[in-house]
């Protein structure tokens, strides 16, 4: 078996059995594309049905030695494993070579979050006498009071937005579908971006249906939206490194903090499993935590 014919396969496996997104699917072809580096430059090269565990504990040294953290060691052989599970549903081997392949241990990392005031200041910090400014503001507001992914944000459709009824339809992982509700706020700075600068676009056949557009008139990527953040906190000087997906941490934190039902909060950000949801209830513990230490005269 050869692995460009192995890698094919489980490409469209993920694609058409397990409708994972082409992000997800190429960060799993890149944890089996590391593997293979490794054996071609270790053991001159082995086919995909005669890695033995060996191999593969040699490989998770070699991602030791470099300093790789646990974390990311622990997502490079999942994909791994993932790959191998594939190979045994195609019978294409007899047994699974990443049976006793171990993971290494790693707690829970709570992710950073940013305070009401910081959402307010970064937003504030946009110029909207820029062109693309009324935009920007617009798509902060809607991760922000929506909670979205970076992805969802720029594939959300106009067709979607249900302001009426006070809802977005978002398309989430795998192709599901959540309705969730949007405040009055984020609705008023997307009417004001859709009226007007919008409409000075020249759109793009293809993009007709999106609703935040690059200059040319094209969907936005995914890449400029992680300058924009990272643009606007160097400008106001944030002090924290943050990404679109701080604001999706801190609309859950903000929630949770102010009493919302944890079900609810797992619906609207869409995870399949509520343990996924309930890292944010550590988060309030932590923050309840040290306003104890801080406040309490006996800490």
């Amino acid at each position: 078996m050869k692995w460009e014919e192995a890698k094919k396969g489980y490409e469209n496996y993920l694609k058409l059995e397990k409708s994972l997104s082409p992000n997800s699917i190429a960060a799993y072809i890149n944890d089996i594309n590391k593997l293979i580096h490794f054996l071609d430059n270790s053991f001159n090269s082995v086919a995909p049905d005669e890695v033995k565990l060996r191999h593969l504990k040699s490989f998770v040294e070699l991602l030791n030695e470099k300093g790789v953290s646990p974390r990311t060691q622990a997502r490079t052989i999942s994909g791994i494993k993932s790959f191998y599970k594939y190979l045994l549903i195609e019978d294409k081997i007899t047994s699974d070579p990443t049976a006793l392949l171990e993971s290494p241990k790693i707690g829970r990392k709570l992710p950073d979050i940013l305070s009401m005031e910081e959402v307010d200041d970064l937003i504030n910090g946009i110029d909207i006498e820029k062109p693309e400014g009324q935009r920007n503001k617009a798509m902060l507001e809607t991760l922000y009071s929506c909670g979205l992914r970076v992805s969802e944000l720029v594939g959300l459709k106009i067709t979607n937005l249900f302001f009426e009824q006070g809802f977005i339809k978002v398309e989430g992982k795998a192709g599901k579908e959540r309705l969730v509700p949007v405040s009055g706020r984020a609705v008023n700075e997307i009417n004001i971006y859709l009226n007007g600068y919008r409409k000075t676009l020249n759109v793009k056949k293809e993009s007709e249906n999106i609703l935040f557009l690059n200059r040319r008139g094209n969907k936005l990527s995914r890449v400029m939206i992680f300058t924009i953040i990272k643009n606007l906190a160097e400008k106001i000087d944030l002090g924290k490194k943050i990404s679109p997906h701080t604001f999706r941490h801190s609309f859950a934190t903000h929630l949770i903090n102010g009493g919302a039902d944890l079900r609810a909060v797992q619906e609207m950000l869409g995870h399949e499993s509520i343990l996924t949801t309930e890292i944010y209830t550590h988060l309030d513990r932590d923050y309840l935590r040290s306003t104890i230490n801080q406040f309490h005269p006996r800490s």
